[in-house]
């Protein structure tokens, strides 16, 4: 089935798909000579194991901020109908050559109302002080801002929308974004939570919280 097959019923649009700025530049990263895309790690795989532990054949499932698709591809591999999307055209670029369907856009805009069984999101979480951000796609999808939920927010706040009955959102957080403060987040956003697994590093605790409508 082509993508827009697969898509077409639960996202509006999917937008371009190129590897460049405006007028034709290199992307700043690829000038920088670094890595565009956000490569699998240890947050990818315990987001990927917490999802396909609690999957149904067939489910629905949506992989916000897919990446190169690795938590996605895994899920399929579980049984589910699964999809990413991501705002970064590198990233929908590597993520279809790694068999992914995918929507290019930001966040949960794409997609019409209770469509998702499962949504997963591997968010930027990173504390960084604005003054020492890079303008890149890898800073984009490391740095979560001054307290590190410059997206999660975002995403609690509309992820009510797309689940269907039933559904749930699968979100990892670090110690460094303090679980607790996320948690009230989504409480005061319509949302129950609960800790699924976690996993201690030296340097922090990473966290996979599961989010459903009350």
């Amino acid at each position: 089935m082509e993508e827009g097959e697969r898509t077409g019923d639960a996202a509006g649009a999917d937008g371009p798909d190129d590897a460049t700025d405006t007028g034709g530049r290199p992307a700043l990263a690829d000038r920088r000579d670094v890595e565009s895309v956000y490569q699998p790690a240890e947050d990818s795989d315990l987001l990927a194991r917490a999802a396909s532990e609690r999957l149904g054949a067939g489910d629905r499932v949506l992989d916000v901020g897919t990446g190169s698709g690795y938590v996605a591809a895994t899920m399929a591999e579980a049984g589910a109908d699964a999809v990413g999307v991501d705002v970064n055209p590198l990233a929908c670029r590597q993520a279809r050559g790694n068999g992914v369907r995918v929507v290019r856009g930001d966040l949960l805009e794409p997609f019409r109302d209770g469509v998702f069984d499962l949504v997963t999101f591997n968010p930027p979480y990173l504390p960084t002080p604005e003054e020492k951000e890079w303008d890149d796609w890898m800073e984009h999808a490391l740095s979560g801002g001054e307290d590190g939920r410059r997206l999660v927010d975002p995403f609690l706040a509309s992820v009510g929308r797309v689940l269907a009955p039933d559904g749930a959102a699968l979100l990892l957080v670090s110690s460094l974004t303090d679980p607790d403060a996320v948690r009230e987040y989504g409480r005061e956003h319509g949302l129950t939570s609960e800790r699924l697994a976690s996993e201690k590093h030296p340097y922090e605790e990473l966290v996979v919280l599961r989010f459903s409508e009350k």
